[in-house]
Formats: C-alpha cells, structure tokens, sequence
C-alpha cells in the first residue's frame, strides 16, 4: 500500500493516491483502508493535497485541488460528491436539498448513504451535510469531526 501521510496542525492525515489522482484521504488515527492501485503521488499531487488540506483545516477555500479519482464511486455517489464540492465553506445543506440539487428529489437516504461512503472527506465537503430539522447527523469521521470541521468555518453552532 502507498499512502503519505500529511502532517496537519489537527494530526497526520493518509492520503492514498491512484494514477487518476486523490483517491482516499484518511482521518489521523484512523484505521488503514488500502487501495489495491495505489501509486506514489506525484509531488505535485501530494503538494497540492497538502496545501488544499491546511487551507481547508485553517478554515479557508482551497484556490487548487489535486486530481480527484472518484472512480470508487456509483454514478449516483459521484454525482453527490461533486455537489458537494459547489457547498461553500461555513455553509450547510440538507439531505434533501442536496437531493433535488442532483436531481433526484427523493433520494435524501442516499445522499446520505454517499456521503458516508466519500474517500475524500474534508476536501469533498460532506460534513457540511445536515439533517433537515438543522440536527448534525452522522460523520464517517465521528461527529467530533464534523463539529471540529464546521467550527473552523465558521459554521453557525449548534444547528439543534
């Protein structure tokens, strides 16, 4: 398995990269989920990943991203996930909301579903995701990071 890890003022972070791009960025502590095609990165991947991910993590929008392989995906996840890239940071959507953004207006639980299924958390945006009532909902990375995250964006807290 080849992951860098990139060293962050809230921990060190795994990336995994393919011949695509950024396949999967991991939480510090996490537990290592390989991917069977990984590759060294590029160094400019990797700069661009690490400049991308302090920018976000110092409550900033990123100016560059690195390529996204978001090939893992279903079309349906892929579609949300770059819906939720268009999110601006400190702002949330609903479930819902971002259902009828892909077209698919009643499909909430699967865009809950892809949200809990995105590799690249914190670059593709789905801690921004809420429950339609204003509630936090559910954080692949637990839902100390999806306060921690929506804190540094300054994020109107606590949604109930």
């Amino acid at each position: 398995m080849h992951a860098a890890l990139i060293v962050t003022s809230l921990g060190k972070f795994r990336a995994q990269f393919t011949a695509r791009g950024l396949a999967r960025l991991q939480f510090p502590k996490a537990a290592a989920e390989p991917i069977a095609d990984s590759i060294e990165p590029p160094k400019n991947w990797l700069r661009q990943t690490t400049a991308a991910l302090n920018t976000m993590l110092a409550g900033n929008a990123p100016k560059n991203f690195p390529p996204l392989d978001l090939s893992a995906g279903t079309t349906f996840q892929q579609q949300t996930w770059r819906a939720l890239l268009r999110i601006p940071a400190g702002r949330t959507r609903g479930y819902g909301e971002l259902a009828r953004a892909v077209r698919r207006p009643k499909a909430a639980r699967a865009i809950g579903g892809a949200c809990g299924a995105n590799p690249i958390p914190v670059l593709i945006p789905c801690h921004r995701v809420i429950g339609a009532n204003g509630s936090l909902t559910g954080f692949s990375g637990g839902m100390h990071w999806k306060v921690k995250l929506l804190e540094i964006e300054h994020a109107k807290l606590p949604l109930h």
